[in-house]
């Protein structure tokens, strides 16, 4: 985990310096330190820090929403992008801007800070029929999945629908962000977001040893004096929650939630203590050097970071898809 904040500190600082407009280190050290060029301090503090800000968020955010997912499914396939969580709140927030302001471009800051709640209403809808729809006499990892990537085509045509009905700019806007796009490259989006992952990621690590419980099945951790089905419930909306706030600030990124846990299980096993902090700091990682990638690769357009994440992410899901029995 050491390693990891050492990895994400200096990923942090190259993100700084690559862009459209090459910024010298020690033009990025002399403009943090509030001595470099108008120009330089106009790109990284109005442009760059927020973007990556965001980046580092809800990498950590979609990480943790992914480690509770399988921790309360108990099963390895669990993505919020998968399901169609993501999607679900994706549809809330589109709806919003559609019916209350006319444009993505004419967004106000109320507005910004409002887009959270309505995500986790949309993103809890999609978990509740994902849940109600999958149960049968319990669920499996299979039927879950099956599930889930229903719930998800359903949810994104409907986003198509609405989409059509949008101006031209708005249309390309919404796709784009849809894609899994930081799109809110201001500060205001930051603190939209902040409060949400601040709040969550203590609540998750805090509710950590009942995931540890919740494994080892429902009799045992009953009889071990666990009341299951309200954390079941607690952890449930915390996953939730996570994933609509970072739906509503970066777009639906599908695979981090998937990807960050698997990795950090490996390297740290599976007691969930250490499990998700180190999944939170692999979802930053992973979303940071994403999002450089996807500035940079094909200069002056820009790869929607969830695309990005997707061509990494969709090959280790038909591994674990195929090693699943």
């Amino acid at each position: 985990m050491g390693i990891l904040v050492i990895t994400i500190i200096v990923m942090f600082f190259v993100s700084l310096n690559l862009g459209l407009i090459r910024i010298a280190p020690m033009d990025v050290l002399r403009t943090l330190t509030g001595s470099g060029e108008e120009r330089d301090a106009l790109v990284l503090f109005q442009f760059r820090l927020p973007r990556m800000v965001i980046a580092l968020l809800v990498g950590a955010g979609l990480a943790v929403s992914g480690a509770i997912l399988q921790g309360v499914s108990q099963n390895g396939l669990a993505d919020p992008g998968i399901l169609g969580i993501n999607a679900g709140a994706g549809l809330a927030v589109v709806l919003f801007i559609y019916f209350f302001q006319g444009s993505l471009t004419g967004l106000g800051t109320l507005s910004i800070f409002i887009m959270p709640f309505f995500a986790l209403v949309g993103a809890g809808t999609a978990a509740l029929l994902i849940y109600t729809l999958a149960w049968k006499k319990g669920i499996t990892p299979v039927r879950l999945i099956l599930v889930g990537i229903g719930v998800n085509a359903a949810f994104g045509a409907a986003l198509i629908i609405f989409q059509l009905k949008m101006n031209p700019r708005d249309f390309m806007q919404a796709t784009i962000w849809i894609a899994g796009s930081i799109w809110g490259t201001n500060w205001k989006f930051v603190l939209a977001a902040l409060p949400w992952i601040v709040i969550l990621l203590p609540l998750a690590l805090y509710k950590a040893r009942f995931l540890n419980v919740l494994n080892l099945g429902d009799q045992v951790a009953t009889n071990l004096g666990t009341r299951v089905e309200r954390e079941r419930r607690i952890l449930l909306f915390i996953s939730v929650a996570l994933a609509g706030a970072c739906v509503s600030v970066a777009g639906g990124i599908a695979f981090l939630g998937l990807v960050a846990p698997h990795i950090a299980r490996r390297l740290v096993g599976p007691k969930h203590q250490v499990l998700i902090p180190a999944s939170a700091l692999i979802g930053s990682l992973i979303l940071l050097v994403a999002d450089i990638l996807g500035r940079n690769l094909l200069q002056p357009s820009e790869i929607p970071v969830g695309i990005v994440v997707a061509v990494l992410g969709a090959p280790y899901f038909i591994y674990l898809l195929i090693k699943t029995p």
